[in-house]
């Protein structure tokens, strides 16, 4: 069995792993190595031919390989090891365990930072009733087949679920000749982004059902149809207003899971809501020498955020390994009235930075204040003319207010109009 030292090591190599591992070694980090599965890097970025990355970081528009492309050259230059083809098996103490062709290598670490993104919730987790024929596929799967091999997956689709992966793949899949009927979406608002609706749905004209969903599957070599009802209140079908839509293939777009397995095999205490890691602002999860970054943190929806967030968990893995990475008193972070989940979980006093809140709103609404306050003080606060639960929010909170915490930080919204 082989064994190998690092300073900083990190599992995926996709957008959040190449960032932090660059990060790492441009904070002083002598080695750092990427443990990636795939035959190269990349991550999901390299089956996403479309444009709009990069406009935050690079201040230009990019394809998801371009950008992609850009990181690996920027870790390349900075240094970075690229195992490519190994897969982590196991997390233990300063310790991760993989394998790839040459059989199991241990791999010691200073620190860990993980970034190996997330995966799609299936039919399996939706438990939709019906037949079993082909046809049906996740909306990154369909994305993998068409964009990287070429292939072809229907003629008539239905999408259920409003994600931006399925309302993109409704603009691919009309250039590629196909007739998307519908994109489906139980939610009473746009699970994406609005540019993506805009751009993917009302340009093509592809309509949006809003409070809808899949009730039922036909078929039996092939999809042949699916049924579809509205949703009452409470997102229970009415069945009386059922349609049946006839289709060869149908897309699920519903939400992303963190791939956490190896964060569960190292005990890392995950959040009920992300589902991600717990972390404090330096990404440092409750495993003081691992960190976590992207999208096995939470769910993003821009890379270029995944691309600040994992350089600063990279930054801060770096040092860790070299004993230099603050430590004081950690006050939670509590999502209050209107929002969903805070992220990062804690904060911890006198970090030395303004330490940047992620949140999510519970529903759409204009004229919308954020505010975050502690100990009845308020630390921040700004007003956005809409806010959706489909477009990350943030608030600063100034390194002199993190320097004089007392108390845990609630996060709230007030909305003008409720849109939902």
């Amino acid at each position: 069995m082989k064994t190998i030292e690092c300073d900083v090591v990190v599992v995926g190599a996709g957008p959040a792993g190449l960032a932090a591992a660059e990060a790492a070694r441009l904070a002083g980090a002598e080695r750092v190595l990427i443990v990636e599965r795939d035959t190269r890097a990349g991550g999901i970025l390299q089956q996403c031919i479309h444009p709009g990355f990069g406009l935050k970081m690079f201040g230009e528009e990019l394809t998801g390989p371009e950008y992609a492309g850009r990181y690996q050259e920027r870790a390349d230059k900075a240094g970075v090891e690229l195992m490519t083809c190994t897969t982590a098996l196991e997390l233990r103490d300063r310790e991760l365990v993989c394998a790839n062709s040459d059989g199991i290598l241990n791999v010691r670490f200073g620190a860990l930072v993980l970034a190996m993104g997330c995966r799609e919730r299936t039919r399996a987790n939706l438990v939709i009733p019906g037949a079993r024929p082909s046809g049906i596929y996740t909306a990154g799967t369909a994305q993998k087949l068409i964009n990287l091999y070429g292939d072809k997956v229907g003629r008539e689709i239905v999408i259920l679920g409003s994600g931006d992966i399925g309302m993109i793949m409704a603009r691919r899949l009309t250039l590629e000749g196909a007739h998307v009927k519908a994109v489906v979406e139980l939610l009473p608002f746009l699970a994406g982004l609005t540019r993506n609706k805009v751009q993917c749905l009302d340009d093509f004209g592809i309509p949006l059902l809003l409070s809808h969903t899949v009730i039922d599957i036909d078929g039996v070599d092939r999809l042949t149809s699916v049924t579809i009802a509205p949703v009452d209140e409470k997102r229970r079908p009415i069945l009386d207003k059922a349609e049946k839509i006839p289709c060869d293939t149908l897309l699920l777009s519903v939400g992303l899971i963190p791939e956490n397995e190896l964060s569960r095999t190292g005990g890392i205490a995950l959040s009920p809501i992300t589902r991600g890691p717990l972390v404090n602002q330096f990404k440092q999860t409750s495993n003081p020498a691992v960190f976590a970054c992207g999208n096995v943190l939470h769910v993003n929806d821009l890379v270029d955020h995944v691309s600040v967030e994992s350089a600063e968990a990279g930054r801060c893995a770096a040092l860790f390994a070299a004993n230099r990475l603050p430590s004081a008193s950690a006050f939670s972070t509590v999502a209050g009235p209107g929002i969903r989940y805070v992220c990062p979980q804690t904060v911890v006093a006198d970090g030395g930075a303004d330490v940047t809140l992620f949140f999510r709103t519970l529903v759409p609404g204009r004229r919308t204040v954020l505010r975050c306050v502690s100990g009845g003080k308020e630390l921040a606060r700004k007003t956005c003319i809409r806010t959706s639960p489909g477009t990350m929010e943030s608030l600063v909170i100034p390194k002199d207010a993190v320097a004089a915490l007392n108390d845990s930080i609630e996060v709230s919204c007030e909305h003008g109009e409720v849109l939902a």
